[in-house]
């Protein structure tokens, strides 16, 4: 599947639940963002976004504490979780995504190229999604969007089963 498709797939669900968007990226560097705002109609849907792609501009832009990088590192379940909820309450958005992790080509953080973390929150629930990659950077971020995007499907089918 195409990162166009996963994004007209998320702005049509996202428009029928008449629901708002917002994202934090890392890895993906405003590529998530990017296809999210290609598809007509996004912007009823897509609120926007923060790309924290240093330590700092996590710990600035989103009020990462310096303390979680240190305990759990960037590269995380609960750094993936904290930059979906923090950038859903600046935005004040429905749903927020997130992505954080190593494109390589080298290791990053104690953890090797493709190693990822992909975030969801919203006002019911929040949870991060392990990746393990393969390939090279472009190939690795082209994964993350798309895996990203689909899990506002899996949000949205759940929190209809909440409901």
């Amino acid at each position: 599947m195409s990162k166009d498709l996963v994004a007209k797939d998320v702005i049509k669900r996202l428009s029928k639940l008449n629901s708002s968007l917002s994202v934090a990226e890392s890895i993906s560097a405003g590529g998530l963002a990017h296809h999210l705002t290609k598809v007509p109609g996004s912007s009823k849907v897509f609120l926007g976004g923060i790309i924290a792609y240093s330590d700092e501009a996590k710990i600035s832009q989103l009020s990462i504490l310096k303390s979680d990088l240190r305990k759990f590192s960037p590269v995380s379940e609960e750094i993936a979780i904290s930059m979906a909820n923090n950038v859903r309450k600046a935005f004040k958005s429905d749903y927020a995504l997130s992505t954080t992790g190593v494109a390589g080509p080298g290791a990053a953080y104690g953890q090797k190229a493709g190693t990822v973390w992909v975030g969801l929150s919203s006002k019911k629930e929040s949870f991060a999604i392990a990746l393990s990659l393969s390939g090279d950077r472009e190939s690795i971020r082209h994964a993350t969007i798309i895996v990203t995007g689909k899990q506002i499907g899996r949000a949205s089918c759940r929190e209809r089963v909440l409901r």
